[in-house]
């Protein structure tokens, strides 16, 4: 399954590491020193010139991580994987 960030981004859920909000994650020097060190490794994709609201960390098959920052909320990208929907049914 793939989940659509915004743009013409789309990224495979098995991948997501973590969706994390903006404004409460950044508050943590670590969070912006990690993603400080990610923007200086071309390892950041802006999906979108707006302001963004989260952003997404993803490891592909080659262990390769991204981060995604996009204007979608964490809550509506949490509800388009389904996760929580696989919880429930548990």
């Amino acid at each position: 399954m793939y989940l659509h960030l915004g743009q013409d981004t789309v990224i495979k859920v098995s991948d997501i590491v973590g969706i994390f909000d903006m404004e409460t994650s950044t508050i943590s020097n670590t969070t912006r020193d990690y993603l400080s060190a990610a923007q200086k490794a071309g390892r950041v994709v802006n999906v979108s010139m707006e302001m963004p609201k989260s952003f997404v960390l993803c490891c592909d098959k080659n262990n390769r991580v991204n981060v995604y920052i996009t204007q979608i909320s964490s809550v509506t990208l949490l509800k388009r994987t389904g996760f929580m929907d696989e919880i429930a049914n548990v």
